[in-house]
């Protein structure tokens, strides 16, 4: 469940790169200057979700890889697949 809402915090945090796109003034297309900046801020939520369930859940990075993976996976995807599209 924890999964889940973690990943709709990326699709929410998606959606607002995308309204803040074009404010963010780098001369591309929206979709493509949200994608710019959210996988890398992405990345590093994904990252301190892990770094959580490592220290402070007491999972082990060999547990939380995947989960990891599934987390940062799921958003990018869907931020490249609309950077694509456009």
């Amino acid at each position: 469940m924890h999964t889940l809402k973690i990943i709709a915090v990326g699709f929410v945090l998606l959606g607002i790169f995308l309204l803040a796109a074009p404010s963010l003034g780098t001369g591309r297309s929206a979709s493509m200057a949200a994608a710019k900046f959210f996988i890398p801020v992405w990345f590093a939520g994904a990252a301190i979700n892990l770094w959580f369930g490592v220290s402070h859940a007491g999972y082990s990075v060999r547990d939380e890889a995947p989960i990891f993976l599934l987390i940062f996976a799921v958003p990018t995807a869907v931020a490249l697949l609309i950077w694509w599209r456009s």
